[in-house]
């Protein structure tokens, strides 16, 4: 019997499968579309989850990153990482490498889609598998998350992304947060002469609508639109628990704040390894109080961004707070990185 079942091969569901391999374990994954899968994300890791991926054996190419910046077109305060460096990378060059490494590990994927789950005893039964547990990978809106009724209501402003890159060198090795009335556009190098920009907002317009707000960065990316614009949304995704049965949750099925702070794969690639030594250990519902330590800080420090960012007069005073403030502001990306 399979040992671990993975619905979804992105980069969550793969770390998920890879942990599992290292750990002597039989993992399948399950997945309809093929490899790799683009999709809108702000493509940068904190280094916590650039360490994730070298503990995984899993060599990537990127562009080195040394903090974070915030602007406002009249301020702007940096915060270097200590303790290493991050990553910028394409999430096709991440998913990409994530799917060898597994391949080498001889993870079984399966093209398929998970559409059902039947629990019995000490096994799990999806798509035609049988299997000692299924871990949900399968995105922000989780089919399977609905199916076992662990979502919960959000009653919150809904906030979108959307992405594309720009043939440009980079100016910078810092992920830059620019600040505007009616959202933030975020700049990762991802490449030598390839950044990522997106946009997040409350306010659902067209990508160009949204890049005026920025005459600054606009001025910037002189050379041509690189990719298609891919969107997401809406990003917050509370969930009641991660666990159900022999079904537990990983990466953005899990739960999701807002992309603001950048944590996203990073906080995928840790959970997916407390996750495995979870199971590892025959004590499946400590994965709950695992993914919570794992994300507090995560959850508070975007949680209270969030909330400033709602009143118009408080958002004005993220940037020079910030700029004031620099030890604090410094903390605070130390705290998520």
């Amino acid at each position: 019997m399979i040992d671990v079942l993975v619905a979804g091969g992105g980069p969550a569901g793969l770390a998920t499968a890879i942990h599992a391999a290292l750990a002597g374990m039989e993992a399948v994954v399950v997945e309809p579309r093929p490899t790799p899968v683009d999709k809108a994300c702000g493509e940068g890791l904190m280094p916590s989850g650039a360490a994730a991926l070298r503990s995984l054996g899993v060599p990537v190419e990127g562009r080195p990153l040394r903090g974070i910046r915030y602007l406002d077109g009249r301020r702007r305060v940096d915060a270097a990482f200590r303790g290493g460096r991050g990553l910028g990378v394409r999430r096709t060059a991440l998913h990409a490498a994530l799917a060898r490494r597994a391949a080498e590990l001889g993870v079984e994927v399966v093209p398929g889609k998970v559409e059902g789950v039947r629990q019995s005893g000490g096994e799990v039964e999806a798509a035609g598998l049988r299997a000692r547990w299924l871990v949900a990978a399968d995105g922000l809106h989780s089919p399977l998350r609905s199916l076992l009724g662990l979502e919960l209501p959000d009653r919150r402003p809904r906030r979108y992304g959307l992405r594309r890159h720009y043939r440009v060198a980079p100016w910078t090795d810092f992920v830059e947060v620019h600040w505007a009335a009616e959202g933030e556009a975020y700049v990762t190098p991802v490449g030598d002469d390839l950044v990522g920009v997106a946009v997040l907002s409350s306010r659902r317009r067209g990508y160009r609508e949204h890049l005026a707000d920025f005459p600054d960065l606009l001025a910037r990316l002189e050379g041509p639109a690189a990719t298609p614009v891919r969107g997401a949304g809406p990003l917050r995704q509370r969930v009641r628990a991660r666990v159900a049965g022999r079904v537990l949750l990983v990466g953005d099925a899990a739960g999701y704040t807002d992309a603001l702070t950048g944590e996203g794969v990073s906080l995928a690639l840790l959970s997916a390894q407390a996750l495995v030594g979870c199971l590892r250990a025959g004590a499946p519902q400590a994965y709950e109080g695992a993914w919570l330590r794992l994300s507090r800080r995560h959850r508070l420090l975007t949680g209270a961004l969030l909330e400033t960012r709602r009143h118009r007069a408080s958002a004005r005073l993220i940037v020079p707070a910030a700029q004031r403030l620099p030890a604090l502001f410094g903390a605070a990306v130390h705290a998520l990185a």
